[in-house]
C-alpha cells in the first residue's frame, strides 16, 4: 500500500472534521451557487481530493439546523426532484461572519506552530530535529497563506508553480528516503 493510499485511509476512517469545519465548508459552496445535500458532499469529496467525504448523517442534520435558524432557504430548480438549498441575507452574513474568524485565525497561525509538528518529531535522536521542525512549519504557514491569497485573488499560474515545487520538493524527499533504505 502507497504512501498517499496509507494517508487517504486513515484520513477516511480516523479523521473526523470538526462541526465548525463542515458548517464554514457547507457555507462557503452554498455561497457560491444553490446545491443539493449530495452535491454538497461529492463537491466535498472532489475538493479534498478524495480524502474526506462528509456523511449523510453530518450533512443533513447541518442542512436542517441551517434552515431552522433561517441561514439556508429550498429553492426551486429547474431539475426536477432534487432540493437545492441557497444562502439567505442572514446566512450571507452569519457566512461573512465565520470569513472574519478564518482570516483572524489565518493571521494568528503566523506566531504559532501547527501542534502535529512538535511531538512527532521530539524522538528524533539529532538535535538537528528542531531545525527540520522550523523548516515543515514555514512550509505549512507558506502553504496556509497562499490558500487564503487564492481565495481573494485567484491565479491559476500561482497554482501550477505551487505545484510544481511541491511536486519537486516531495521527490528529493523519497530521494532521501531510498537512500536512506
Amino acid at each position: 500500500m502507497g504512501h498517499l493510499h496509507l494517508v487517504k485511509h486513515w484520513m477516511k476512517h480516523t479523521a473526523a472534521a470538526p462541526k465548525g469545519f463542515l458548517r464554514y465548508y457547507v457555507l462557503e459552496l452554498l455561497n457560491a451557487k444553490p446545491m443539493s445535500g449530495s452535491e454538497l458532499m461529492g463537491e466535498i469529496k472532489k475538493q479534498s481530493g478524495g480524502c474526506w467525504k462528509p456523511s449523510p448523517g453530518s450533512i443533513y442534520p447541518l442542512l436542517a439546523w441551517l434552515q431552522d435558524e433561517g441561514y439556508i432557504k429550498e429553492v426551486s430548480t429547474e431539475e426536477g426532484g432534487r432540493k437545492r438549498y441557497a444562502l439567505t441575507d442572514r446566512g450571507k452574513t452569519f457566512f461573512e461572519e465565520h470569513l472574519k474568524i478564518k482570516k483572524e485565525f489565518r493571521r494568528r497561525l503566523k506566531f504559532f506552530a501547527p501542534p502535529f509538528f512538535g511531538p512527532m518529531w521530539l524522538d528524533l535522536h539529532s538535535g538537528r530535529a528542531s531545525e527540520l521542525r522550523e523548516a515543515m512549519k514555514k512550509l505549512v504557514i507558506a502553504l496556509w497563506n497562499l490558500r487564503g491569497r487564492l481565495e481573494e485573488k485567484y491565479i491559476e499560474q500561482a497554482v501550477a508553480d505551487a505545484k510544481d515545487v511541491l511536486n519537486r520538493a516531495a521527490k528529493e524527499i523519497e530521494e532521501i528516503n531510498r537512500k536512506l533504505g
